[in-house]
């Protein structure tokens, strides 16, 4: 059975949100909702990732084979 959220999405959406539009830090945002900053960093990163805002994640990883030695 997976483990329930310490969160509800929508407050972490809503943290989110804020960050982008006031423009304050994260920990400042996530300080006055009452959660974690890494939560709500976490959120912030991949909201920004599934608007195109960021490249380093989304992208699978690619197959690379080890090398001989």
């Amino acid at each position: 059975m997976p483990r329930a959220r310490k969160y509800p999405e929508e407050l972490l959406e809503r943290g989110a949100r804020l960050v982008f539009e006031s423009g304050r830090p994260i920990a400042h945002v996530a300080a006055d909702l009452g959660i974690h900053p890494e939560a709500l960093r976490k959120r912030v990163r991949q909201a920004e990732a599934d608007a195109g805002q960021r490249r380093d994640l989304g992208v699978p990883l690619r197959n690379v084979a080890p090398t001989d030695k």
